[in-house]
């Protein structure tokens, strides 16, 4: 079995691309839920509906984000109402919501709820939430903590960011899919998608004893930088590395992915970067990272387990 870890839509598109390898028995996929939030009385996990949405086939290719073919009679409404409607909800979308809220009042766990939308929506692949319990993310900025929510969407990530926090984490457990994950004596490799390290995998990484397993576990572990050519394809990720001053080069990303990984796969245009990587203590695998098309998601994804089975059969990758 092949675990990613994943959120925002380059980890969707990558989980997407690895779907397409792999059977639904043999891939795991565990998202982020710490930019989870209650909205107009809706519990919104937008982590979990984009790679929902992205293996159900019916995501929003130009928005990232979302559902295809939209409507937004809801939003008028809202706005007509004199209600907040600084997060953009479609109709379609609405339905996956309200249908989430209700089962969570109805006592189910953020895992069965989300087991029983993708089922709804004819996805096999197991994807499940880091956790149960609410880990909310607060970006902390020359102008307050923020909720993610306000940061990312509200705020257009305009504030400079000082520091990223994780409220409730230590109270908090992996899911039991993850956590089943992470002990199947079957598990091949963890891969880490080209999310944001510190908004998507980090909330992930800092679950208790999570971070520990990655550094002690017996199988391979890859991450696919977000970085190209020191930017970020969609997001922030270059502008909070450089707010915190941290490197934004696929070397910085090694260098964030110390001990927790061995091979760090970057785009062909960070190739002069192979050696900074290697002296992290992993190694480097260059391709093409970027992913126009559903032919590069599944030709970056196989040229990912294919490392995965070069490593942990202990080849020279």
């Amino acid at each position: 079995m092949i675990l990613a870890l994943a959120g925002g839509v380059g980890g969707a598109k990558l989980a997407v691309g690895l779907a397409a390898r792999l059977p639904p028995e043999r891939l795991g996929i565990v998202v982020n839920t710490g930019d989870d939030f209650v909205h107009h009385g809706l519990s919104i996990s937008p982590d979990l509906d984009t790679v929902m949405y992205w293996l159900a086939g019916i995501n929003d290719a130009g928005r990232g984000w979302g559902v295809a073919d939209e409507t937004w009679a809801y939003m008028a409404a809202l706005r007509q109402a004199g209600k907040a409607d600084w997060f953009q909800i479609g109709d379609r979308d609405l339905a996956t919501h309200e249908y989430r809220t209700r089962r969570l009042a109805q006592g189910d766990t953020l895992s069965q709820a989300t087991r029983l939308l993708c089922e709804r929506l004819g996805v096999g692949h197991a994807i499940v939430p880091m956790s149960d319990r609410p880990v909310a993310t607060i970006v902390h900025t020359g102008e307050g903590a923020l909720a993610f929510q306000d940061y990312f969407v509200r705020r257009q990530c305009e504030p400079a960011v000082t520091a990223i926090g994780f409220e409730g984490v230590e109270n908090a457990a992996p899911s039991p899919g993850f956590a089943q994950a992470m002990a199947d004596p079957d598990l091949e490799a963890v891969v880490i998608c080209p999310s944001n390290p510190l908004l998507s995998i980090e909330p992930i990484l800092s679950l208790p004893g999570v971070r520990e397993w990655l550094r002690h576990r017996r199988v391979p572990a890859i991450a696919v930088s977000p970085l190209v050519g020191g930017k970020a394809i969609k997001g922030p990720a270059a502008k909070i590395f450089a707010e915190l001053g941290l490197d934004v080069s696929a070397a910085g990303i090694a260098r964030h992915y110390r001990g927790l990984i061995d091979c760090l796969v970057v785009d062909e245009v960070d190739a002069a970067t192979v050696p900074s990587i290697e002296a992290e203590g992993m190694r480097a695998a260059v391709t093409r990272t970027v992913m126009r098309s559903a032919a590069d998601r599944a030709a970056l994804a196989g040229e990912v387990l294919d490392l995965a089975a070069r490593l942990g059969a202990g080849a020279d990758a």
